[in-house]
């Protein structure tokens, strides 16, 4: 075991090689194990990702900075930088953890992960700790979306589709299968405006569900890049631009009349020549009335 390897990629060197053979030191291995000083590397962690979280974003709330930081401390992200720094290879387990693969389990590599932080923060102090773990965690955040990170399958699916205004998805239990104390469920997610139906299988409905709601909003998003877009109303358009008082292509005119007007002098004799006619006939109108009388 190469301790001066494990402090190089730490970034630390400890003052103490006691403190670091301590929190490397499974409590299957001896007494003198690393609880106490996993206890110590939770606290120092979480404070150290929280001020990290604070200073990179700055306008989301309580709620959302306590979920990124819940996410980032979890077992499963420790476990993943454990396997980086290649942590197993460090480790002093005993005869029984060996054999049953324990430097494999995340459990193990996560805690070991916390007991150094802390060990760090007791050999040299807390801006020491700070700075370790500042250098794992600042290409990490690089990749954070602070707006899904955290959120299971599920919430994703139901927030995209409020987002799209489409009506939120359909979950059944299709099938169950295996023995009561080791049943598997087979769920179906339904998004019935999309025609998309999925199905996923878990240890437990949730888990079923979560699994059906993964597939589902990959097919959402899918169907969606896919789906034609709707045509643009040019009539709506023209009347906004009418208003506006911006000119417009209109339709052609109608033909004009092709027949000859005629003169205007002799279209105003012949009105001349009307009037004498209408006098005449009012004239013979009165006699004939007179006559009869």
């Amino acid at each position: 075991m190469d301790i001066a390897l494990l402090q190089q990629r730490l970034g630390h060197t400890f003052k103490s090689t006691a403190l670091l053979q301590q929190a490397l030191t499974h409590r299957s291995h001896s007494s003198l194990h690393n609880e106490r000083l996993e206890f110590l590397g939770d606290s120092v962690l979480n404070c150290v990702v929280a001020a990290l979280l604070f200073e990179k974003f700055n306008k989301i709330d309580e709620g959302d900075l306590s979920r990124l930081r819940a996410n980032l401390v979890k077992q499963q992200s420790l476990y993943e930088i454990a396997q980086r720094l290649e942590l197993s290879q460090f480790l002093r387990l005993g005869e029984g953890e060996l054999k049953s693969g324990g430097f494999r389990r995340p459990s193990i590599l996560a805690d070991t992960l916390e007991a150094l932080f802390g060990a760090i923060y007791l050999d040299s102090g807390f801006d020491a700790a700070r700075d370790v773990i500042r250098a794992m965690y600042v290409p990490i955040l690089q990749t954070v979306d602070p707006k899904t990170l955290g959120k299971d399958a599920k919430t994703l699916l139901q927030e995209f589709l409020q987002g799209k205004k489409i009506p939120l998805p359909q979950y059944n239990v299709v099938a169950t299968h295996g023995a009561a104390h080791n049943q598997e469920f087979e769920i179906e997610c339904l998004v019935p405006k999309l025609d998309i139906q999925v199905f996923g299988t878990g240890g437990s409905r949730r888990a079923g569900e979560q699994a059906a709601a993964r597939l589902a909003l990959e097919a959402v998003q899918l169907a969606l890049v896919k789906a034609p877009t709707e045509p643009k109303k040019t009539r709506q358009r023209t009347a906004q631009l009418k208003l506006a008082g911006i000119a417009t292509i209109q339709s052609e005119p109608p033909e004009p009349d092709k027949r000859p007007s005629r003169p205007p002098k002799v279209a105003a004799a012949k009105e001349q020549d009307e009037l004498p006619l209408d006098e005449d006939a009012s004239q013979v109108a009165s006699v004939s009335q007179s006559k009869s009388a």
